[in-house]
């Protein structure tokens, strides 16, 4: 049975981070699978990887990646000559964990950090100082609030709250009250998670980045991704005339739509199968 695909319609108010306003589209009735033009020889896929490719779990460690899933990412970037890359919130060296042995380009940490085609690291660091100095500060206002874990990326800092989404505003506003004076940092709202980065990054940029480059240039851009943290990356493969897909339940500006990572999954498999 072929996954559902929903192209998305309205426009809604969506509520967040008031240091990050969206206006999100709500998904109106399905539209036909695959979307027209989704070719892997001539397409560049960018892949977000939790809540994506893979379930959220309780904790971003507690995640792996099915062998059969492996080979067919590497099996669409054969057909793609190479150009497929994961765009996640995950550290560089936690994706090349996961996806081991394959190395893929990627963009991590919301594009704070960047492997590309080439194999060239990047990195958006001028904003490192600043974190370190307000590294105890942060800790202050998590330990506050009971529920919260904090993952440090290095150049991003995640406070998940996976199993207490009630603590998600008061979490908000401790955090705020912390980056507010300084705006080389955002607080981006995801999904049951609050994370700094630095403010002149993200996935969108990531993708812009990647555009410009081998493999990756003059292709027709995919990328599929399921949280807020991806809204930027949709708006990038939309400028470039692409094809954004979001993956799970909730408003986006994407056009188009998957209801799981299994359907996105199999969505990917069935691109795979329709090149001998």
């Amino acid at each position: 049975m072929l996954p559902t695909i929903v192209h998305n319609g309205p426009v809604m108010s969506f509520p967040g981070s008031s240091r990050r306003t969206q206006s999100l589209p709500l998904a109106e009735a399905p539209s036909p699978v695959p979307p027209p033009g989704v070719d892997c020889r001539k397409s560049a896929f960018f892949l977000d990887v939790d809540g994506t490719l893979l379930p959220l779990a309780g904790h971003p460690r507690d995640v792996s990646v099915p062998r059969a899933l492996l080979e067919r990412l590497d099996e669409i970037r054969s057909l793609a000559q190479g150009a497929l890359a994961l765009v996640s919130g995950r550290p560089l060296a936690d994706l090349d964990r996961l996806f081991a042995p394959e190395i893929f380009p990627a963009a991590g940490q919301h594009g704070a950090e960047r492997r590309d085609g080439a194999g060239k690291l990047h990195r958006r660091d001028t904003h490192a100082a600043l974190l370190h100095r307000l590294r105890p500060k942060i800790s202050r206002c998590t330990g506050r609030i009971r529920g919260s874990f904090v993952e440090d990326k290095g150049l991003c800092i995640a406070i998940h709250v996976r199993d207490r989404p009630e603590i998600v505003d008061g979490l908000r506003k401790e955090l705020e009250s912390v980056i507010s004076p300084h705006p080389e940092l955002a607080l981006l709202e995801g999904k049951n998670v609050l994370e700094i980065h630095p403010a002149a990054m993200d996935k969108g940029r990531a993708l812009e980045d990647f555009l410009t480059e081998l493999p990756f240039r003059g292709r027709h851009p995919v990328f599929l991704g399921d949280d807020v943290t991806d809204e930027s990356g949709f708006d990038a493969v939309d400028r470039a005339g692409g094809t954004s897909i979001k993956v799970g339940a909730g408003p986006s500006r994407a056009r188009y739509r998957l209801e799981t990572p299994a359907a996105a999954v199999a969505w990917l498999s069935g691109l795979a199968r329709d090149h001998p």
